[in-house]
């Protein structure tokens, strides 16, 4: 576990898809994606203040999206559960991407909460079961 008094920023980068092809369905009603896609060197970047509490805020207010159905706070909750974290987290976000813009923002956001948090928070989970969680959030996260 690392508690930090300054938050750490780190890159949440845009993507572009090269092309996108939906092979089917999951259980979970997500579809199945063969993609090629590029990531950018421009995106959003997003930093992680970690609180003894267990709550989870993102101090970043985006208009028309409730906190709790912002990708970010569902990643931030998923992995709080599944490791069975205490800590809370702050959250702030310095937004360049264009919300809606096709270019992954926000599915970029909800994978760098869980690999920043799964690092601040101690959990050591490998990439994979990171991967499996995110799937859990969206095909592309």
């Amino acid at each position: 576990m690392v508690c930090t008094t300054e938050p750490l920023w780190w890159p949440s980068p845009a993507k572009l898809n090269l092309f996108l092809h939906i092979t089917g369905r999951y259980d979970n009603g997500y579809h199945r994606l063969q993609s090629l896609f590029q990531i950018l060197d421009t995106g959003d970047r997003l930093a992680f203040d970690i609180t003894t509490s267990d709550s989870i805020k993102i101090s970043t207010v985006f208009a028309g999206v409730a906190e709790q159905d912002n990708l970010i706070y569902k990643a931030a909750k998923l992995l709080q559960r599944h490791c069975g974290v205490s800590q809370g987290t702050q959250i702030k976000v310095d937004k360049q991407l264009p919300m809606g813009g096709g270019i992954g923002g926000g599915s970029s956001n909800a994978a760098t909460t869980l690999v920043a948090l799964n690092y601040l928070w101690g959990c050591g989970l490998s990439e994979d079961k990171l991967a499996e969680l995110g799937l859990q959030l969206g095909a592309d996260v």
